[in-house]
């Protein structure tokens, strides 16, 4: 699938947020950053205000402990909902008619739930992959490899 003139771009993980417009046509990508982000990634212990909880037993001698929650996950799902939240809004204000996503499986699953009708119209190409920490050359070749038509 070729990727038009003026497609939105995100390329977002639960850590970083990376929009591009191509500038380019759709045979020869140019793809331009529009916006940035980066979330702070606090250390465990600035998280936590207290052990896990323990439940009593009436049979045996241990005390299991309850699950604590992950609280760096729900702060990279914040952020991807965050990401989505912005789209919706872009293209409710017709911001873009197509939009190519590039996220992790998790971050494209928590993605995919917020996502407005709209965006999901638009989608041309959606691709499974950790991209946030490659330069802009790469991101276009791989879009470019995942574009080309089977050999």
């Amino acid at each position: 699938m070729a990727i038009p003139h003026g497609a939105l771009v995100l390329v977002a993980d639960g850590k970083k947020t990376l929009f591009l417009r191509n500038q380019g046509d759709s045979e020869l990508l140019d793809l331009r950053t529009e916006a940035h982000g980066e979330r702070d990634d606090p250390m465990d212990r600035e998280i936590k205000t207290d052990a896990p909880g323990t439940q009593g037993q009436r049979w045996g001698d241990g005390r299991p402990t309850m699950d604590e929650a992950d609280f760096h996950q729900q702060g990279e799902d914040r952020w991807v909902k965050d990401a989505a939240e912005e789209l919706n809004r872009r293209a409710l204000n017709n911001d873009f008619d197509s939009l190519v996503i590039i996220a992790p499986p998790k971050a494209l699953g928590v993605l995919r739930k917020e996502l407005h009708k709209e965006v999901e119209r638009r989608i041309v190409l959606t691709v499974n992959k950790e991209m946030t920490d490659r330069p802009i050359p790469d991101i276009e070749e791989l879009l470019i490899g995942e574009g080309a038509p089977p050999a």
